[in-house]
């Protein structure tokens, strides 16, 4: 049996039994207990190998084991509860496909089902989505902008955007801002996109992961891995949304 099928053997028996106990109790026979006439050397004798029906598994492989999955059964669930938009009654398009998005922009990484995870096993997947929206800010002032999904949430409370308190718009700060009334013009790269400005075709962003093109020019293809899906929403004048999937071989 090579390492891995040992570790899968490990882990059907961690996932089968609540104690290590319970597990060497299952090894145990009804005719070892007969002839040992003691259930205490029955079990040592199961945990060195010398009785038993099925694998060998020692006490700290078990109980490490144990814990790991604990441990990562709690981290999935702090990380559910940490979701803004964990149990909000959305109604509008954009803030549903805000939710849709919001647990792989946060975590750099992309949700795949058990059969898409098995084909893409040896593939890192990382969502990266971009956000364009136009609308009027508080000032009755026309603005539009590109925002990359991920930072914003790392840098500010999406509590307030989920439940409807506030409205999510492009800020001076975003990947670009531009205000048609006063005509100020502002982009800045993030730690997952470059701005490419002086490209003579356009605004074009460049995800630093893995060094594709995303093309916002809704006249051309978004670029490789990356899709343009426009919202229909009735919170604001235009909203598109671009997602890049990052793909690297691990």
């Amino acid at each position: 049996m090579d390492q891995e099928e040992g570790q899968t053997a490990v882990d059907n028996i961690v996932t089968q039994f609540n104690t290590y106990e319970d597990f060497l109790d299952s090894q145990i026979t009804t005719v070892d207990l007969y002839y040992l006439e003691d259930e205490a050397l029955a079990r040592q004798l199961v945990e060195l190998g010398y009785r038993g029906t099925g694998e060998v598994v020692k006490r700290e492989d078990f109980e490490a084991r144990k814990a790991a999955i604990e441990i990562a059964r709690l981290a999935e669930r702090t990380q559910k509860k940490t979701l803004t938009s964990a149990g909000k009654d959305l109604q509008d398009n954009f803030l549903k496909a805000l939710a849709v998005r919001e647990e792989d922009n946060r975590n750099g990484k992309v949700s795949l089902n058990q059969q898409e995870a098995d084909a893409a096993q040896t593939l890192k997947k990382q969502l990266a989505s971009v956000i364009f929206i136009r609308d009027r800010n508080s000032h009755g002032q026309e603005v539009s902008g590109y925002i990359d999904y991920a930072h914003r949430l790392k840098t500010e409370d999406f509590e307030v955007y989920f439940n409807g308190k506030k409205r999510l718009l492009p800020k001076p700060t975003d990947l670009s801002y531009y205000n048609w009334d006063n005509h100020i013009a502002v982009w800045n790269s993030t730690a997952n996109y470059q701005v490419i400005a002086d490209n003579p075709e356009g605004l074009l962003f460049k995800y630093k992961r893995d060094r594709k093109i995303l093309n916002v020019d809704p006249k051309a293809p978004p670029g490789d891995n990356s899709t343009r899906i426009p919202i229909q929403t009735k919170l604001y004048i235009q909203v598109v949304i671009f997602d890049h999937i990052s793909r690297r071989k691990t």
